[in-house]
């Protein structure tokens, strides 16, 4: 029998299928904010980092703080983007990022990074690639169990623009780094058919 006949369905392989780029979320979730917190600490504790650095820095935003956000992200898009342009494009975007139940953010501790590459510098030029897969797998991790709670997510990248604002509004260490916005909430429209390409040109076997 394969490995997706009905009868052999592997859970974890599913949920890595069924996890999309939601961006029509509810204002609401399907779990306690306090099952929320366990899900992200829990995936936190257990996700792999090179030489357990565990860099990674994870803020969730909530209620206000997360409305504030995706306002504080609009006002500097209107800035960035000046007078002469038509902001309304954006301006629907990032509502529709604010019409969500919370939002994600996603960091990296430099301190810790700069400290790797002072204790191992034949290593140095690696840490800061190291960092950032060891964000990514907190990112997909993270999404994932999202998804099987029914709950939909997309992943956003407004850094370095939000940067400053962000570390002054919600009084974030100097030494985090943005990398990642994921705002989140019960799934409102489902994501449209996604085209997969073959992977005889992205997988190799060699025997």
């Amino acid at each position: 029998m394969g490995l997706f006949d009905k009868e052999n369905t592997k859970p974890f392989l599913k949920e890595i299928e069924n996890r999309r780029t939601i961006y029509k979320t509810e204002t609401s979730i399907s779990i306690s904010d306090e099952e929320l917190e366990e899900l992200i600490e829990h995936i936190i504790k257990y996700m792999p980092s090179a030489f357990n650095s565990q860099s990674t820095r994870i803020v969730l935003l909530l209620n206000d703080n997360h409305r504030k956000f995706w306002d504080n992200t609009k006002t500097v898009l209107r800035d960035v983007m000046g007078p002469d342009r038509d902001f309304e494009p954006t301006n629907q975007r990032i509502e529709g990022f604010k019409h969500s139940y919370g939002t994600i953010l996603y960091f990296e501790d430099e301190d810790v990074v700069k400290a790797l590459q002072e204790k191992m510098p034949s290593y140095a030029d690696n840490f800061a690639n190291w960092s950032v897969q060891t964000n990514a797998m907190h990112q997909f991790a993270i999404w994932t169990a999202l998804s099987s709670k029914g709950i939909g997510a997309s992943l956003q990248h407004y850094n370095p623009l939000v940067d400053q604002i962000t570390v002054q509004e919600f009084d974030i260490p100097a030494s985090w780094k943005l990398v990642a916005q994921m705002p989140f909430g019960d799934i409102r429209e489902e994501a449209a058919d996604k085209e997969i390409q073959p992977t005889d040109n992205r997988f190799i076997v060699k025997k």
